[in-house]
């Protein structure tokens, strides 16, 4: 249902909104709710209706009322404000609490069954003039909840209301609800239990007075406009599509040239549109809009970690520009997005080709710009595109607005612009046949606006050359890589230099080459300054040339140097004779040696200097401690084998006998040393944070040279384990060698939290 009526018009919504407020109705009553009087009103209500009928939301029945789709009515949580019709609120009452009703209302009961007495209070309640006369007579208190609640609008927080059971108010409710409930004005659900009183929509509409009315506007709103000549708005928009012809080229062609990189999150960043829109000479938001037409065309394609260009550019790039934009008007009409938005609701930044989901409201906003436009009178233009903003809003009221638009579809009405959709505030040929969906008719306005590519170009004396109108591919290509484009436009610019020569000279063409083709596609002869340019850059090209080695063998025989490069076994070193008596290898330094001596060859090697590099036995040792030693104290070397303890097992047996089963606790009073050793002693003065037996057991590894492992909180507040050996006592560190860093480190005891065996 929300597609179908993303396409409605304000008028249609708000004739649909009415019908969902009052249910099936006569078309008399629907047109007194709208406020529709004279031969004018009545047609534009048929028409809306007839809209409403063509796609099967609302059809009448033999009974003259107007039916909906059962849908529709779910589109509003409470359509004018109003909640449902009592019919509806009133489906699960029971006969007799309908008898109550009507009693209370002092109306007779027609019958006995519920259909005649629901078909009595219906006629009551829809009689405006009835009801007034009852809530005339209510409380106080009754009048002003009724009024209140009938001035209501939908979405607005509404007072919980009290309950009844069984269709009875409680005897404790409130006596403005319980005379209302009593009498049908308020109506509480059978069984609801615990949610609010509601008001029927006839009750509200009633109260609400004869002179409100439902809103209804079908005529769009008065738009400043101008006389504008056909002949303009053809002129302006070949201009505009012309020049996004010329960008288009541009930026696709830095994008083959250049893939740009998409971002970890997804999508072309800021950076890569920069860098873009520098090579193509033109903004950001015209890169965004070539990008997302581009890609959807099937130009562009994700490449990985890059957006390249497709098989289909290649074909695309040979084209004439008209038909080149051909294709990205036809990619911007149903594009699901707008292309130049840069900022989402929150502000921040949007990459391009972000991949975001299909917006439908974005095409119903340019489905809206389109038929605006196109609504316009006759040889006239808006006199503001802000103007088309209101337009827009009025003949699709649920199109997505950007959050950074000054103005209503500000960026919409841009892009159409950019394109040449639009020009002179009205629609041009090429915007008629993208509102109409002609394919063809969209070709032929292409052609008819925009020139033929331009295959020549205009040669200055000045080293620039001037292409008027859109360059063909291979003109620019030529000029690309002899030159650098200054400008693009409705004329692009390229300026010659010794460096976009030389540029042109690496890919192994000829001066004579160049100069030969820059001639066929000069308008006249090629300037002297630059054929001066051109040869001059060639005659000192090449004269000093850079070869790639490894390392390079020397020697003052020829011969020796020429039986190596003959030599089969060093064949793949890669050799290769410079000069009689210079070799250059493609095998680093080492390997070359290597190899030279293992066919029997006796070379030496030299130093950058040019001196002869001493071949010395190297002991092997371990690299230093990464930490400096402290004032008085060693370095280590890597961690030995732990040190053996120096007492026996007989008197390790005895000592172990003779030991406390229990640790000494240490002594309040400190008149007692409780600690077995002073490294004991040492280590509990310092590790606050060790139990007696975590201290007794890190003494010993310090004095016997044992592993142990620890549980260590650095500074950052980290917690690791770690094992540690060579142990040095140095209060308050501790040095050791770490198994976790395989190397020694520095230990700050108070940050030791628990001690286990090595």
């Amino acid at each position: 249902m929300a597609p179908v009526l993303a396409e409605l018009a304000l008028p249609h919504l708000q004739v649909a909104e009415a019908l969902a407020a009052m249910g099936p109705v006569p078309r008399a009553a629907l047109a007194d709710l709208l406020d529709v009087t004279g031969t004018e009103g009545d047609r534009e209500l048929d028409t809306a209706l007839e809209t409403l009928a063509d796609r099967a939301l609302v059809w009448p029945d033999g009974e003259g009322l107007l039916h909906m789709a059962a849908p529709l009515r779910q589109a509003w949580d409470s359509p004018l404000g109003l909640d449902a019709p009592l019919a509806r609120l009133l489906a699960d009452t029971t006969s007799e609490e309908l008898r109550r009703i009507l009693a209370a209302l002092g109306v007779p009961s027609p019958g006995t069954t519920k259909k005649q007495r629901l078909t009595a209070l219906l006629a009551h309640h829809s009689d405006p003039e009835r009801v007034a006369a009852v809530v005339a007579s209510a409380p106080a208190a009754t009048r002003q909840l009724l009024e209140r609640r009938a001035r209501h609008q939908g979405g607005q927080p509404q007072p919980q209301a009290e309950f009844i059971m069984f269709g009875t108010p409680q005897a404790d409710s409130e006596p403005g609800v319980r005379w209302a409930l009593e009498r049908g004005l308020l109506v509480q659900g059978r069984y609801s239990g615990y949610g609010p009183v509601r008001i029927p929509a006839e009750v509200a509409l009633a109260l609400r007075g004869a002179d409100w009315h439902a809103p209804f506007e079908p005529v769009p709103p008065v738009v400043r406009t101008a006389s504008v000549a056909p002949a303009e708005v053809d002129r302006e928009a070949a201009a505009a599509a012309t020049a996004f012809a010329g960008h288009a080229a541009s930026v696709l062609g830095a994008c083959a040239a250049s893939p740009p990189t998409r971002l970890k999150s997804g999508g072309v960043g800021a950076r890569e549109l920069s860098r873009i829109g520098k090579a193509a000479q033109c903004d950001d938001i015209v890169v965004r809009l070539v990008l997302e037409t581009a890609y959807t065309a099937g130009l562009l394609a994700r490449d990985g970690d890059r957006v390249a260009a497709t098989e289909g550019y290649d074909a695309w790039a040979e084209q004439e520009p008209a038909e080149q934009v051909t294709v990205l008007f036809q990619a911007w009409r149903t594009l699901p997005l707008t292309p130049t938005q840069t900022r989402d609701t929150d502000g921040k930044a949007l990459p391009a080709l972000a991949g975001a989901p299909p917006c439908s409201g974005c095409v119903r906003a340019r489905d809206g710009l389109l038929t605006a436009a196109a609504g316009l009178p006759a040889d006239q233009g808006v006199k503001s595109p802000e103007d088309l903003g209101p337009l827009v809003a009025w003949h699709r009221p649920l199109a997505d607005q950007l959050p950074h638009d000054a103005t209503p579809f500000a960026s919409l009405v841009r892009e159409a612009e950019l394109l040449g959709v639009i020009a002179r505030g009205t629609l041009s040929r090429i915007g008629a046949a993208l509102q109409a969906g002609d394919a063809e008719a969209l070709a032929l306005a292409s052609r008819r606006l925009l020139p033929t590519a331009t295959s020549t170009a205009r040669f200055g004396a000045d080293l620039t050359a001037v292409v008027t109108g859109t360059p063909s591919a291979r003109l620019a290509a030529l000029l690309d890589t002899v030159a650098d484009r200054e400008a693009v436009g409705t004329a692009s610019v390229w300026r010659f230099s010794p460096g976009t020569v030389r540029r042109a000279l690496d890919t192994g063409r000829t001066a004579d080459a160049i100069a030969a083709d820059l001639a066929d596609v000069a308008v006249g002869v090629l300037p002297q300054p630059l054929s001066y340019l051109i040869h001059d850059t060639a005659r000192t090209h090449g004269r000093v040339r850079v070869a790639p080695a490894a390392c390079v063998i020397h020697s003052e025989e020829p011969t020796l140097l020429a039986e190596l490069v003959a030599h089969r076994r060093l064949g793949d070193l890669g050799l290769r004779l410079l000069a009689p008596t210079v070799l250059v290898s493609r095998t680093p330094l080492e390997k070359t040696l290597a190899a030279l001596r293992a066919v029997g060859y006796a070379p030496v090697a030299e130093r950058a200097d040019g001196t002869v590099r001493l071949e010395k036995s190297r002991r092997h040792r371990a690299t230093t401690a990464a930490l400096p030693p402290l004032p008085g104290r060693r370095r280590r070397s890597v961690p030995t084998a732990p040190r053996a303890a120096t007492t026996g097992p007989s008197a390790l047996a005895a000592r172990l006998r003779s030991a406390s089963p229990t640790p000494p606790a240490p002594d309040p009073s400190g008149t007692e040393a409780p600690y077995g050793t002073d490294t004991e002693e040492i280590v509990a003065g310092h590790a606050k944070n060790l139990t007696y037996s975590d201290v007794r057991q890190l003494a010993h590894a310090v004095d016997t040279g044992t592993a142990i492992t620890v549980e260590y909180v650095a500074a950052s507040g980290n917690r690791t384990i770690r094992t540690l050996s060579e142990l040095d006592l140095d209060p308050p560190h501790l040095y050791a060698w770490c198994h976790l860093r395989d190397d020694e480190r520095v230990f700050t005891l108070s940050r030791i939290h628990g001690v286990m065996p090595g």
